[in-house]
């Protein structure tokens, strides 16, 4: 069975009003995450969840499932695994959908107009031959690394490890630090049980919808552009043009 593709596309954002469906490379940010999604091949259907009417009009134009997000789960604190399974329940309320909401799913942002080609495949492949609960795609933390944060007491100004007594791990070339990795927002691959909270002995918390059985692939650093900011705006508009 093919996987099914739940675009998530609110419309609030404080860092960039309106990006889900803001111009960039000549077309509304949104409409290059249903082109990843369509260019799957292990994705049959493709729903967007919205609250956006500007959103709801792309999405039904490219002949996608368009399901009405809820004030409650459209707002900046609402999850977005709280926002998946809705829809996922809608899905098992439709005439005609329900093999739709058996799974696999993968969870796209719309705010991500920038992914390798393949990576959602990728994604689903792996949660497939490793029988996992859950797949997310990371990116290098490159020169932000973990070893390299400090704390700084905005008082006094003091420098103290953010963790350890050693400045730095005592590491000054960014070649010698160990691999460390960050989630890009690329793709999300999960079971019905993961997303829907079904499975045993999960610790409750924001990220129980993973599951236990985690899995992670990785991209290069920057192929992967989340919109979070005017700045990424301009690097996403920059590569797709």
């Amino acid at each position: 069975m093919k996987a099914t593709a739940i675009i998530l596309a609110r419309a609030g954002s404080k860092g960039v009003p309106g990006k889900n469906t803001a111009p960039v490379g000549g077309r509304p940010c949104i409409a290059w995450t249903i082109d990843a999604a369509r260019s799957a091949k292990r994705l049959g259907a493709v729903v967007v969840s919205t609250d956006c009417p500007r959103a709801a009009e792309i999405a039904r134009e490219a002949k996608c499932l368009v399901i009405d997000r809820p004030t409650h789960l459209a707002g900046d604190r609402a999850t977005v695994d709280a926002a998946a399974r809705h829809a996922v329940e809608t899905l098992e309320l439709s005439e005609g959908t329900e093999p739709l909401s058996r799974g696999p799913f993968v969870i796209l942002y719309a705010n991500v107009p920038v992914r390798p080609a393949g990576l959602i495949d990728r994604a689903l492949a792996l949660l497939a031959r490793s029988k996992a609960d859950s797949v997310q795609s990371y990116a290098p933390v490159g020169k932000f690394h973990p070893w390299w944060t400090a704390r700084v007491n905005p008082r006094t100004g003091d420098v103290t490890p953010w963790q350890g007594r050693v400045l730095n791990h005592g590491v000054f070339r960014r070649q010698d630090l160990p691999p460390a990795f960050i989630p890009d927002g690329g793709v999300i691959a999960l079971t019905r049980a993961a997303l829907m909270l079904e499975l045993p002995h999960v610790p409750k918390g924001p990220h129980a919808f993973f599951g236990r059985r985690r899995r992670g692939i990785t991209n290069p650093e920057g192929s992967v552009i989340d919109i979070d900011s005017p700045a990424d705006l301009l690097i996403a508009e920059t590569l797709l043009r």
